[in-house]
């Protein structure tokens, strides 16, 4: 298995992002070959990722993903691998799922990569060394290479926390200073879409060069170490179709780049087209997927796209189309904005949602289909991820799933699906798939 190492910390904000940005692009500026991965369910890290290591970067999902799936995702020629985390180190859900229960260290321990702490020295001195001996200490089976620590405020602040950790015995392998802080901008999701930052190239240049100036390259290299995990049998992706038509633009561009990868290994021809330039579906395709993304804030101009909207209507006449969160708020009858205009979307299925008063949907879920999707029969069992701001305001179509949450609760969001006349199937869901469920 590649070398690697995963980057991590206590908790959310401590500064992983732009840490493993930064260090993607000073391994890079060296001329060596940076594989990124990112833990868990997450769309919007691994495009600023793809563009920082020139490689395409993909999910790592304990949950979602049994171990065979894992390690044949990790198994690619490269120098060095780096794994993004999510959350705090540990932090996942209360019942295992395939692999374990979400957390990044579920990763690390099946992968056998080494984690590196990203430590917000913020407020606290040594104290910083006593929450990294606490982690380093909670898993016999998750070893800690080192931290960096963040937003070091003066010298003297540096040496106290450096005390700290020597005392700890927990090596430090760099520390970036609070004044060079390096900031992205975010929207409710996460961070802005790697394709709508503007000057990003420039950003994770300098990024970089705060990383190579303030860090132990040589050292955290040495750190990444690769598991003895043996390659195992995984089942082939069943692509949606053979010949796929795929919305991607910057309001449907939430497609997990394991699926993609597994569509094309199993002979499908990917077909992209753009709502938001007024596009419909290839009539050559014999499916059609619309992923999620930001309808939201292009309401307006789907809402006028008549190209668009006569294009998938004929489409659903005779073939399967499909979509997820996004996409299933743009197939339904109307979206209402944040400002309480209501827009008519696409009207192949009868969802009415309101972001009038968001309220956060979060969570892994477990789907039990009643009716199919493209590529899944009924009675398959799926296991994905919702996340949104969306309200239901009406969903009138017939239940897709049976739908539950990590902890076996039963989620109100079952998604819809309806058939059309000339033999087309609609279908749509608020969870993202991720894998198919074997447990």
């Amino acid at each position: 298995m590649t070398r690697g190492l995963v980057i991590s910390g206590a908790a959310s904000g401590v500064g992983k992002t732009t840490f493993t940005l930064g260090l993607m692009a000073a391994l890079r500026a060296r001329e060596m070959a940076v594989q990124p991965f990112k833990c868990g369910p997450d769309y919007i890290d691994p495009a600023f990722h793809t563009v920082a290591a020139g490689r395409a970067s993909f999910n790592l999902d304990g949950w979602a993903m049994t171990p065979a799936q894992i390690v044949d995702l990790t198994n690619r020629e490269a120098d060095i691998a780096l794994a993004e985390g999510s959350m705090g180190l540990f932090d996942g859900v209360a019942l295992p799922g395939e692999t374990g229960v979400g957390a990044s260290a579920d990763v690390a321990a099946l992968a056998g990569w080494p984690v590196i702490l990203v430590i917000d020295v913020s407020g606290q001195a040594q104290s910083a060394a006593a929450v990294a001996q606490g982690l380093a200490r909670f898993r016999d089976d998750v070893q800690i290479a080192g931290v960096v620590l963040n937003k070091v405020a003066s010298p003297r602040h540096d040496a106290l926390v450096r005390a700290g950790f020597a005392q700890a015995d927990i090596p430090v392998l760099g520390a970036l200073p609070r004044q060079v802080g390096i900031e992205l901008p975010s929207r409710h999701l996460g961070l802005v879409q790697a394709g709508e930052t503007a000057d990003l190239e420039a950003l994770l240049a300098q990024a970089g060069e705060v990383v190579a100036q303030y860090c132990d390259l040589d050292a955290i290299v040495a750190a990444a170490r690769g598991g003895q995990v043996e390659a195992a049998q995984v089942r082939p992706s069943c692509p949606p179709g053979m010949r796929i038509a795929l919305a991607r633009d910057a309001a449907f561009s939430f497609v997990y780049p394991h699926l993609i990868e597994g569509w094309r290994a199993a002979g499908a021809t990917i077909l992209p087209f753009s709502p938001l330039a007024d596009e419909g579906p290839d009539d050559s395709a014999d499916c059609c997927w619309m992923p999620g993304g930001y309808p939201e804030l292009h309401a307006g101009r789907l809402a006028a796209s008549a190209t668009l909207r006569s294009g998938l209507q004929r489409f659903a006449q005779t073939r399967p189309v499909h979509g997820e969160c996004g996409g299933y708020m743009a197939l339904g009858a109307g979206l209402v904005d944040a400002q309480g205009q209501r827009h008519e979307m696409l009207g192949l299925l009868g969802l009415e949602t309101s972001f009038a008063k968001r309220k956060m949907n979060l969570g892994y879920r477990l789907a039990r289909l009643a009716a199919p999707v493209p590529g899944h029969a009924v009675g398959a069992r799926l296991r994905g991820h919702e996340f949104h701001y969306a309200t239901i305001l009406s969903q009138p179509d017939a239940p897709l799933a049976e739908v539950c949450d990590a902890n076996g609760a039963a989620a109100v969001q079952t998604g819809s699906w309806r058939k059309a006349d000339g033999g087309g199937h609609v279908s749509g869901t608020f969870f993202h798939f991720i894998a198919e469920a074997s447990l």
